[in-house]
């Protein structure tokens, strides 16, 4: 529970410094750039989701086929 305690409280500071450093000019900057890489961080991602999933798709459209072939 210690531990917990602890942890809640590391949290909380976090946030309160960051609100104070997110007051300043260059806070702010840091938190913009900050948000735009964690954005295109996750359109990198999603981006490579839906590549392998159409990989994924093609490879089973193929393979659907060759099977109705052989029959």
């Amino acid at each position: 529970m210690k531990s917990f305690l602890w942890f809640v409280v590391g949290i909380g500071a976090g946030f309160a410094i960051a609100h104070q450093v997110n007051k300043t000019e260059q806070g702010k900057q840091f938190f913009s750039e900050l948000d735009r890489k964690a954005h295109d961080f996750g359109a990198a991602v999603s981006e490579g989701y839906h590549k392998r999933e159409a990989e994924l798709r093609s490879a089973i459209d193929d393979a659907a086929e060759t099977l109705s072939d052989l029959s």
